[in-house]
């Protein structure tokens, strides 16, 4: 290390996985000098000679150099795996950190483990930065869209460098600041869960049309490629009639066709479902999708139950005759709108709440500004999203929105008609038909509840409400003469 290295950096990378290598490769480009460190010296080495002679980076083989590297406040970005990893790479650098330096994980921690790091980081005098990053390893090479939470000056001195790096659109820059403490990571895990739904509904969709239809893969991804012309024109979209199409080059089929259906996770949809219900806010698609994959890890005790359990095109249940295809697919595009729709106003709703209970104060407009690039939900619908929180920053539900109450009402009876062709052939639907029941459930003004609460307040004397008159009120219901 020579003397004329000393704070020359701008910003520090820690961790060079592929997420950690590709967004340092991004700011180098952008022309804000990084310096680099991984844990295994080795990763370090075979970056720098990968690059040699092409990038700008400075690497480095120990916290105390890279924290040397660093111009004031030193800004390190921190890319390893969320959880106890984190912790243990801030407790390393903090004795070679100054008052006002900033720490930024960039992976995807669990917002209330971010809250947590940033009041014990303030106590040291750091501050502390929890960044969504989404968009993958494409989108952290060429421009991802970002979700940083923390203090406002931190975003401050982070934010020249966050606005080149990131996705661009129409709209700007994607990238804001959210909020305070884990705002950024909290926004970061209902796209996530979001994407879980989105991801659900297309496989349901694609199901239909297989079982119903008899189509090929090739078939379905040429639906697919029409349909990103139109309303559901959407990163997810264009990457399905991509791998629908896709033929592997080892058996000749197509390459859906041979992939093991069990659906793995990563966490960040189940952690939006758990808090979803501690905040008693329903996200009934994202839950469906996350207990879908969770369904579909049961591999042999699901082929255990299709010799045992009858349905349509099983032993001795014949399937119904095909529909007519164009009208069925019209149908499926329909539905699938309608219940992506139903999705987000259920996202959005989940992030408004979560606003109010934790004083954050989140710019549901900024948050579908900066989902319109980059991410995996990007999508034509987050412009109608945006619009919808810019006229109405305090709107109760994304349905309410005339452009949206439209929407749900044209494309309605398509979705009905998707899920009773479903229906027909066996094909479940959890997502889509959570999908027509949280809006069913939304435009019903009187539901079932009442008798609810008369049955709790059998077994429990849990008390009620009653319509005609103010008060609370309890029934001794084994006392028929009172009647």
């Amino acid at each position: 290390m020579t003397e004329s290295t000393h704070g020359s950096r701008h910003v520090g990378v820690v961790g060079l996985a592929v997420m950690g290598e590709n967004l340092a490769l991004n700011i180098e480009r952008n022309g804000f000098a990084p310096a680099v460190f991984n844990r295994t010296s080795a990763r370090t080495e075979e970056f720098l000679a990968r690059n040699a002679g092409e990038i700008d980076v400075l690497g480095t083989f120990s916290l105390e150099e890279l924290a040397y590297a660093l111009e004031r406040p030193r800004r390190i970005l921190l890319m390893v795996k969320a959880g106890a990893p984190v912790d243990a790479v801030i407790e390393e650098l903090a004795p070679y950190l100054d008052e006002g330096d900033i720490l930024i994980d960039g992976g995807n921690s669990l917002f209330t483990d971010t809250e947590r790091r940033a009041k014990e980081v303030a106590d040291r005098g750091f501050q502390f930065v929890g960044m969504g990053v989404s968009g993958g390893e494409e989108g952290a090479l060429w421009g991802p869209s970002m979700m940083p939470g923390g203090p406002p000056e931190a975003y401050e001195s982070l934010k020249p460098m966050l606005e080149a790096i990131a996705a661009k659109s129409e709209y700007g820059a994607c990238v804001t600041h959210i909020g305070p403490g884990g705002a950024g990571h909290y926004v970061k895990m209902v796209h996530n869960g979001i994407e879980y739904g989105d991801m659900q509904l297309i496989a349901e969709v694609t199901h239909i049309m297989r079982r119903a239809l008899g189509m090929t893969m090739p078939e379905i991804g040429a639906v697919f490629e029409e349909w990103n012309t139109g309303k559901l024109e959407s990163f997810l979209i264009e990457i399905s009639a991509i791998v629908a199409k896709y033929i592997d080059p080892e058996t000749g089929k197509p390459l859906v066709d041979v992939i093991l259906d069990t659906a793995e996770q990563k966490g960040t949809g189940r952690w939006t479902s758990i808090n979803s219900y501690e905040l008693g806010t329903p996200i009934p698609v994202i839950d469906a999708a996350v207990i879908a994959r969770s369904i579909s890890s049961f591999k042999p005790l699901r082929e255990f139950a299709s010799t045992l359990l009858t349905g349509p095109g099983s032993d001795g249940v014949d399937l119904p005759e095909a529909p007519a295809r164009e009208t069925t697919i019209d149908a499926l595009e329909d539905a699938l709108y309608f219940s992506k729709i139903s999705s987000y106003a259920q996202g959005m709703a989940l992030l408004k709440v979560a606003s109010d209970t934790y004083e954050w104060e989140l710019n549901l407009a900024e948050v579908a500004r900066i989902w319109t690039a980059g991410c995996i939900i990007r999508a034509r619908l987050l412009a109608p999203i945006m619009d919808a929180y810019t006229n109405d920053p305090e709107l109760g539900n994304l349905m309410f929105d005339p452009f949206f109450t439209s929407e749900l009402n044209s494309t309605m009876p398509q979705v009905r008609t998707a899920i009773h062709t479903a229906l027909d052939f066996g094909v479940p639907t959890p997502a889509m038909s959570a999908a027509l029941n949280y809006v069913d459930a939304y435009r019903t003004a009187v539901l079932p509840a009442d008798f609810i609460q008369g049955l709790r307040d059998y077994f429990g004397a849990h008390t009620y409400q009653r319509r005609d008159k103010e008060g609370i009120f309890h029934t001794d219901w084994m006392n028929i003469d009172a009647n």
